[in-house]
C-alpha cells in the first residue's frame, strides 16, 4: 500500500515515498528535481524504487509540466492524480469566493495544517505560511474553515521588480539588519520585514477574529531565512503539502 506524493512547484519538482496512505506514515524515500531535469526522473530518481501502490500529486506549474510528470509516471501501472481545490475536502471547508480558484498548493497546504493541529489535539485557529516564490498567508479557523488570506511576492521578485524599476540598484544580497546602513542591507531587510510583517499582521487578525491566538506553520523553500526574523511563535513544517496530500488519500479511502 506504498503511496507517492509529489508536489510540483514553480522551480522544483518534489516527491516522497510513504509506507502507507495516511498521515504519520513512514518515509520510505524522498527527493527532488529542478524542473528542467524533471524528463530524467525514470531514469534517474525513480529508477530503483519499488512501484507505488497509488500517487496523489500537487502542481502549480501549469500542464505542460503535469504532462511531463506523467510522462515519467509511465515507468508503473499507476494513474496519476492530482488534487484540485473544491468546496470541502480533507476536514477543510473552502471560505474562496470562487473555491476551484484557490491555488491547489494552498488548499492542500491547510489540509495538511488542519491534518497538524488534528493530531496534536489544537481546536484553535491556525495560520498557514508558505513562502516559496511567491508568499501566501492563509487563515484556517478551530473549525477547519479557511477564512481567506494574502498573496504577496517573494523576496526574489521584490528585489527584481525594484532592480527593474529603479537605476542604480543592481547590488549583491545583503544581510537582515534593525537599522541598515547601505543600500545592500536596506533591500534585504526591506524584503524581509515586508514578508514578516504581512505575516504578524493576519496573526494579529486571525486572533482577533477567533479569540484566541493561532498555532503558526510555516513551509515553503524560503521558510528558514524568513523564520529567524518573525517575532510571532510558529513552526517550520517542511512536508506540510505532503501532509496534506496523505490527509487527502486518507480521506479518499475512508468514503
Amino acid at each position: 500500500m506504498s503511496f507517492l506524493a509529489i508536489d510540483i512547484g514553480n522551480t522544483r519538482l518534489k516527491w516522497a515515498l510513504y509506507a502507507a496512505p495516511q498521515p504519520g506514515a513512514a518515509v520510505l524515500a524522498q527527493g527532488a528535481a529542478f524542473l528542467e531535469t524533471i524528463d530524467e526522473l525514470a531514469e534517474t530518481q525513480w529508477k530503483g524504487l519499488k512501484p507505488p501502490t497509488s500517487m496523489l500529486g500537487c502542481n502549480v506549474a501549469g500542464d505542460a509540466v503535469r504532462r511531463r510528470a506523467e510522462e515519467q509516471l509511465e515507468l508503473w501501472d499507476l494513474t496519476p492524480r492530482w488534487a484540485v481545490s473544491n468546496a470541502r475536502d480533507g476536514g477543510v471547508r473552502n471560505g474562496y469566493d470562487h473555491p476551484g480558484r484557490l491555488g491547489a498548493d494552498r488548499w492542500v497546504a491547510l489540509i495538511g495544517a488542519h491534518a497538524h493541529a488534528a493530531a496534536r489535539g489544537v481546536d484553535g485557529p491556525v495560520l498557514v505560511v508558505m513562502i516559496g516564490t511567491a508568499v501566501t498567508v492563509d487563515a484556517l479557523d478551530g473549525e477547519g474553515r479557511f477564512l481567506g488570506g494574502l498573496i504577496l511576492p517573494g523576496h526574489g521578485i521584490m528585489l527584481r521588480a525594484l532592480e527593474s524599476g529603479t537605476a542604480g540598484l543592481h547590488v549583491p544580497t545583503g544581510e537582515v539588519r534593525d537599522f541598515p546602513t547601505n543600500t545592500s542591507d536596506a533591500l534585504t531587510s526591506g524584503g524581509t520585514f515586508a514578508i514578516t510583517g504581512a505575516i504578524e499582521h493576519m496573526h494579529r487578525r486571525l486572533q482577533r477574529h477567533c479569540g484566541r491566538a493561532p498555532i503558526t506553520l510555516m513551509t515553503g523553500g524560503a521558510g528558514w531565512k524568513v523564520a529567524p526574523y518573525l517575532e510571532i511563535a510558529h513552526e517550520l513544517v517542511e512536508s506540510l503539502i505532503f501532509d496534506g496530500l496523505l490527509a487527502l488519500q486518507a480521506h479518499r479511502l475512508a468514503l
